[in-house]
């Protein structure tokens, strides 16, 4: 197919102000039918493409390897399938400065500041080792929560997302290639904020890594994943595979385990996301039981089916 004229395959790593009406007019001059006409329903939910996580450093503040390479592939898939998208839905990680995971929540008895990639264990919690700087009875209950539930420890994370920040927002040729099937479909884009809770960490898409009852936002978005149950095909991609992406996963296929028809709707977008060094084994051993329980795995050049 012949791409839009704005398209640059080049300017995908790189941070520009994109071009919206022109993305917009382009999509327009493409219109067939509008969405709401389609007969089957296709979905394209997109985990955490933005800045942050796609573009190199220092621009990303944590860039996963091969992330501009997938976003290509994701956006060269959008631009081939527009008119049989239905709907695209992307999260957005969005973060302030005061979160469990970042130094500024943490403190050492000599008042020293965790740095990023510090992992902290309940233990350290209970022996003294690192002192939550706000709310001490409640962090002591998330990292021992974190470890019982999740089965993982507490990371310390350099700041990214940040609200009002350039990482926070989605990859520039992404948000040209959404607003093109906005205007090629008369579709609206759903985007889902995540991450905003300060007390608990938010990997998944649709729900915090602790249930937090005190916020609207503290358990799993049940009306999210009904709605995202009413189409027929759900693509997913984005990054981190090792992280979001499999987080998000993991959530949905709880909520659907005895609804197999909703899992045979999945599609995983095997080569449009990439994981960080280390969680490779697990990442993959994981997918494969996903595999196993319906979800398909397909590759960007596939046809949508």
């Amino acid at each position: 197919m012949t791409f839009p004229s704005f398209y640059a395959p080049a300017q995908i790593g790189q941070l520009y102000e994109p071009d919206f009406q022109r993305a917009y007019e382009e999509g327009v001059a493409a219109f067939q039918a509008p969405a709401s006409d389609d007969r089957q329903r296709v979905l394209l939910w997109l985990v955490d493409m933005q800045n942050d996580f796609i573009l190199p450093a220092p621009l990303g503040r944590l860039p996963v390897p091969n992330a501009v390479q997938d976003a290509q592939r994701v956006i060269e898939w959008i631009y081939r399938n527009v008119h049989q998208i239905t709907q695209i839905a992307a999260s957005l990680d969005t973060h302030v400065p005061f979160q469990i995971f970042y130094p500024t929540w943490w403190k050492s008895p000599e008042g020293e500041r965790p740095a990023p990639y510090t992992v902290i264990s309940a233990e350290d919690v209970a022996k003294g080792r690192w002192i939550a700087a706000a709310e001490p009875e409640w962090s002591a209950y998330y990292v021992n929560e974190l470890e019982r539930v999740g089965k993982k420890q507490l990371m310390i994370w350099p700041f990214h997302c940040m609200e009002g920040t350039a990482g926070r927002a989605l990859l520039p040729a992404l948000s040209e290639a959404i607003m093109y099937h906005s205007g090629a479909r008369m579709a609206q884009p759903i985007y889902l904020s995540k991450g905003t809770i300060p007390q608990t960490e938010f990997y998944s898409v649709v729900e915090p890594e602790v249930k937090y009852p005190d916020h609207p936002d503290g358990a799993l978005n049940t009306r999210f994943l009904d709605m995202i149950a009413s189409f027929d095909l759900i693509y997913v991609a984005g990054e981190a595979r090792s992280h979001c992406v499999l987080a998000t996963m993991n959530s949905v296929l709880r909520y659907f385990a005895d609804q197999p028809e909703v899992i045979a709707k999945l599609r995983f977008l095997n080569d449009c996301t990439s994981s960080i060094p280390g969680f490779e084994e697990a990442t993959e051993a994981r997918l494969r039981e996903m595999a196993a329980q319906g979800v398909r795995f397909v590759n960007a050049a596939d046809a949508i089916g």
